[in-house]
């Protein structure tokens, strides 16, 4: 048969690119004026700067919130795993407050950013990298959150395990119908599907009201976690042993271990230190992220004090150490009258796997891919993005089961955030003493482009000090790369040697080389705008009247 002329085929392949063109504009998102982006940028209300209708969140929002993110089942187990290591209670906690430390000043410093210009992470980010090399961090950002939220998930399908096994005790033999290659058995995929399902809605509340959900948690766990220590400790005759037992390891191999550990516990909330301003945009007050200043070190060492104190107890009682409270619970199930309790407290440590997944994973890539593609997302597409690809497509189970090396590379994988957090605390608190054109921020030709969108001091800055730890990376996947020692400990404190080396380098350079169009007098913030106006003026917030182009608010703090 004669093939069809060549202008056939230039015309189906026409149709074709128009339909999936079509097809893709169909999901693209009304364009809405925003209330500071210039008109040729795609911007959508999620990514402007927080109303004052919606600065709903006070001191104790933020007390709810990291009691939502630091009282969950791996919390509960990281201090006593630290036992497990070589080092002694004492040290366990000692380390854990360090750690809490590490993790609650940069959080508060950056958390300031997101007080004072309510701003999410991906835009204040713009002013220290530059407006392009800004989507690496935030891809960085993004990535960390997809692949956690499937794995949190994960461990909220076993808190589902537990209740339905205290409902139904047949539950716990579901015969499984799934090959090996599935990495899961039918009861784990129906239990994690259960979760998901539960979990969606959940992820679909407003940031400015999550605070209530926080609440929820903050008033059902505490007196369930209390519960289940002062239990196992009184049955169990005591504490145990744990608090008593001195360190197996003495001299400099303590020290690398003590630090290391110290670091572990740092990286699985290192995430926060960058992007906390997501939340904390929503400030009701100025001073309302100090809060979490102090209650950072008092949660992380309260859990990290049941957890051992439990764990030493399931020794007594049962003869093995028992991490985490899921593993307390799963003893229960057998035992006269404790199918009951077993229950509430799958219950209750399932809703603290829910918000710690919301708080900590599908908000924050929800702000991320809304400012990579805001064509396409806003926070509610990128948060149902998060639950499905991160939940499904990412196939977390498997994960979970059998990518050893995969969990590792994650853990390792936030060296990248500590010179993240080092650069934006410095240039936003030592380089540019504060002060922010907000505006400018949404605007890929303005103060902030620097070099083609790139602020190399940012860009020399990470290379130099995420360089070092690239063989560390590798160590942490594959045991079996040789690194050297001194490779190798570096990479034990990499969180502090990353943060600290980033704001020296970052202030060095820019002392050096200093950018005279980003030093701006004073704040210019971005909350009201008038574009059809050459100048004109109004009240704010009924005591500050402001007048320019864009009608700029000055700050006189600046």
């Amino acid at each position: 048969m004669k093939p069809p002329p060549i202008r056939e085929h230039l015309h189906d392949a026409a149709i074709k690119i128009k339909t999936r063109l079509t097809s893709l504009s169909s999901w693209e998102l009304p364009k809405q004026e925003s209330s500071v982006a210039p008109p040729y940028v795609w911007s959508n209300a999620d990514q402007d700067p927080v109303p004052p209708e919606k600065q709903t969140w006070t001191g104790w929002s933020f007390t709810w919130y990291w009691f939502s993110d630091l009282v969950t089942a791996a919390g509960w187990s990281a201090a006593a795993s630290v036992v497990a290591t070589g080092l002694s209670a004492s040290d366990a906690i000692l380390v854990t407050f360090v750690a809490a430390l590490c993790n609650a000043i940069p959080t508060v410093l950056n958390g300031t950013i997101g007080v004072d210009l309510h701003v999410p992470f991906p835009i204040a980010i713009r002013a220290s990298y530059g407006y392009w090399l800004s989507y690496f961090t935030v891809v960085t950002r993004g990535i960390l959150a997809l692949f956690w939220f499937g794995v949190q998930s994960v461990y909220g399908g076993q808190c589902i395990t537990g209740m339905l096994t205290a409902i139904w005790p047949s539950y716990a033999t579901i015969p499984n119908r799934l090959p090996d290659s599935a990495g899961t058995t039918t009861q784990g995929m129906v239990s994690y599907f259960l979760y998901w399902s539960l979990q969606l809605p959940f992820m679909l509340i407003p940031t400015h009201k999550l605070q209530y959900m926080f609440w929820a948690k903050t008033v059902l766990v505490t007196p369930t976690a209390l519960a289940m220590v002062i239990w196992i400790a009184v049955t169990a005759g005591g504490g145990g042993d744990f608090f008593n037992q001195p360190a197996k390891v003495s001299g400099s191999q303590r020290a690398w271990l003590w630090l290391s550990s110290m670091t572990s516990i740092t990286g699985g909330f290192s995430t926060l230190a960058v992007n906390i301003s997501d939340f904390s945009r929503f400030s009701k007050t100025r001073t309302a992220h100090y809060w979490q200043l102090p209650m950072i070190p008092f949660f992380k060492c309260i859990v990290g004090v049941f957890g051992v104190v439990s764990a030493s107890a399931a020794v007594q009682l049962y003869g093995e150490a028992l991490w985490s409270p899921l593993d307390i619970i799963e003893k229960w199930q057998g035992s006269p009258g404790g199918r009951a309790a077993a229950f509430f407290a799958s219950a209750v440590w399932c809703l603290a796997q829910i918000c710690v997944n919301v708080s900590a994973n599908s908000v924050s890539f929800g702000n991320d891919i809304t400012t990579i593609a805001p064509r396409w997302f806003n926070l509610k597409r990128g948060v149902i993005f998060a639950a499905v690809n991160g939940g499904w497509a990412l196939c977390p189970w498997i994960i979970v089961e059998s990518a050893d090396a995969l969990l590792s590379f994650m853990s390792a994988y936030a060296c990248f955030l500590a010179p993240i957090a080092g650069i934006l605390f410095s240039d936003y608190w030592i380089v540019k003493k504060r002060r922010y054109d907000v505006p400018a921020l949404y605007d890929p030709k303005g103060i902030y482009s620097y070099w083609h969108g790139i602020n190399w001091r940012a860009l020399l800055t990470t290379i130099v000090v995420v360089g070092p730890l690239i063989p560390g990376m590798a160590n942490k996947i594959s045991s079996s790369v040789n690194i050297g020692t001194g490779l190798e400990r570096l990479f034990s404190f990499n969180w502090l040697y990353g943060f600290v080396l980033s704001i020296v380098m970052y202030v060095s350079l820019h002392w050096a080389f200093p950018d005279a169009a980003t030093s701006i007098p004073s704040v210019i913030h971005g909350l009201r705008q008038d574009t059809d106006s050459e100048r004109q003026s109004f009240q704010c917030d009924g005591k500050m009247t402001v007048e320019a182009s864009r009608v700029r608010e000055i700050d006189d703090s600046g």
